[in-house]
């Protein structure tokens, strides 16, 4: 383990007005997002959909400090047979890798998921990092419904992610530590705030106890929002106090960054939360944004596979990329959506 790699590597993806893009779509969850706008989902339609993205340079090179890849992703060339990878780099990016295999059901726990994926993993991240890939993200999913989640499905997933960080470490690659309660369901934000504690106290437990090296870390959480079904919802401000309370009280200051994930929250909403998080600064953490769909919603639409949409499309992208940018550092408004 180069211990001065990692912390670099972690510190320049959580560098200041930068986040991560989450372009890690399994073929499945890519398939459901080009039928929602009427394009075939082949290898090169999906090629062409990330190469446009990569080679938007505004927004690659001033508010993408990473890309987070699927395996199919980071072996593919673009049209002119650049490899992908190295357009991530031209861009003054770090390329990533997801290397979970996904949720599985929890045996004897009804309703619980368990995230797999250990088995060969260090052989495959060797192989990822010759490939480019300098850091790394495994998803553990934590449901709140009647009588869920349990101490012994929290605890499951919080040691397979240890397992997996001590894993990516051993390999100098940085691991995105991706413990996500979702936002499914009717509960309220208090309840949000309850589960989100007991789940992050127990991840730096097992991280801890895997020797996992925090300078080398970048935690994706969840922010403390309420259900999408609660009857009550929250304003950004609600928001980003409780989310601040919570994670003052949870993560250690060793850890370098925060990079929140959107969670099915819509591309403004998750902008604002973002903003209004970190005008509650100074925070001991870097803390910025790993969005997926509310930073491709956007420029998927504008795309919808046509060549002749690119350039809208990456406007669209690089709008907001930069809207993101800005409330990483707490200089977001909402005028600035249309301005």
């Amino acid at each position: 383990m180069n211990k001065d790699q990692l912390a670099k590597v972690a510190q320049a993806m959580v560098a200041r007005g930068k986040g991560l893009l989450a372009a890690d779509e399994s073929s499945g969850t890519i398939k459901r997002r080009f039928d929602a706008i009427g394009v075939e989902s082949t290898a090169d339609s999906r090629r062409d959909y990330r190469e446009f993205m990569f080679r938007s340079k505004e927004a690659m090179e001033k508010h993408i400090s990473g890309v987070i890849l699927y395996d199919e992703t980071i072996r593919q060339n673009a049209k002119d047979g650049t490899p992908l990878v190295k357009l991530i780099e031209q861009a003054g990016s770090l390329p990533g890798i997801k290397v979970d295999a996904g949720i599985k059901p929890l045996p004897n726990f009804p309703g619980e998921t368990i995230t797999e994926g250990l088995d060969g993993l260090g052989e495959r991240l060797a192989a990822y990092y010759e490939m480019g890939a300098r850091f790394a993200k495994w998803r553990a999913v934590i449901d709140i419904a009647d009588g869920i989640p349990t101490r012994g499905a929290v605890l499951a997933n919080a040691q397979a992610l240890a397992r997996y960080a001590a894993l990516c470490q051993a390999n100098n690659i940085v691991p995105i530590v991706e413990p996500e309660v979702l936002m499914d369901g009717g509960h309220s934000l208090e309840r949000c705030y309850e589960v989100t504690e007991f789940v992050l106290k127990t991840v730096f437990d097992e991280l801890y106890e895997a020797r996992v090296f925090l300078e080398g870390i970048v935690l994706k959480p969840n922010m403390i929002v309420p259900g999408k079904k609660a009857p009550k919802q929250a304003s950004a401000e609600e928001i980003a106090a409780l989310t601040v309370r919570l994670f003052k009280r949870t993560v250690p200051v060793a850890v370098p960054g925060i990079a929140f994930l959107s969670g099915g929250q819509d591309d403004v909403e998750a902008t604002a939360n973002l903003d209004a998080i970190n005008r509650m600064g100074p925070l001991p953490w870097s803390v910025t944004f790993s969005y997926g769909r509310a930073l491709q919603a956007a420029p998927q639409k504008a795309w919808s596979g046509k060549t002749e949409n690119v350039a809208a499309a990456q406007k669209a992208f690089s709008h907001r990329a930069r809207m993101n940018g800005l409330a990483a550092q707490g200089g977001w408004t909402k005028g600035l959506e249309t301005a």
